[in-house]
């Protein structure tokens, strides 16, 4: 009768901590998701100052900028899975390529300490949201690995943990190239 007590303790214990250990790898995704969001959101700010800037120069351009206002809305209210806000994402990062290669042909404008500013701020924010995807897919792959394998996917299983969407760019899409800032 004490071994069968024994054994049920150590199971109990054992399914206690592999539900602790998925609730934490949960909340560590969840994390890391909104740092993306908080990085994503950095970006959609300094947009509309970018667009402004390069605007007093070139404001025969008008459709590039109109590009670069529907990328930002279409990414800002782009809900669902990962892979809408990912393609909602590498629609920015094309539309506002177009608006550097506008710059190229402004000297005024590449001079223009304003826009150097924004320019370097999007710079660093382009590389803030490179790393802080790759700290989400890792914990979504620290996740989905527990989560698939036995035998903590029985407790899984039990308490309807489901495995979570990385949040990748497809391989043609334009984010795989980081948006080319160069004078």
């Amino acid at each position: 009768m004490i071994y069968i007590l024994i054994i049920l303790a150590v199971v109990v214990l054992w399914a206690i901590l592999a539900f602790n250990g998925l609730v934490s790898l949960n909340n560590r995704a969840k994390e890391a998701w909104a740092d993306i969001e908080v990085q994503l959101k950095r970006r959609y700010d300094l947009i509309p100052n970018l667009v402004n800037t390069v605007k007093g120069y070139a404001t025969h351009e008008s459709s590039a900028f109109e590009n670069v206002t529907k990328a930002r809305s279409a990414a800002m209210g782009a809900g669902g899975n990962l892979a809408d806000k990912a393609g909602a994402e590498n629609m920015l990062t094309g539309a506002l390529k177009s608006v550097f290669a506008i710059a190229e042909a402004y000297p005024d404008l590449k001079a223009n300490q304003n826009f150097l500013a924004l320019q370097n701020e999007l710079s660093d924010t382009e590389n803030k949201i490179q790393a802080a995807r790759r700290f989400y897919n890792a914990n979504v792959r620290d996740l989905n690995i527990k989560i698939q394998s036995f035998p903590s996917n029985t407790i899984a299983s039990v308490f309807h943990f489901s495995p979570v969407e990385l949040f990748d760019l497809a391989e043609n899409d334009a984010a795989q190239n980081p948006v080319e800032v160069k004078f």
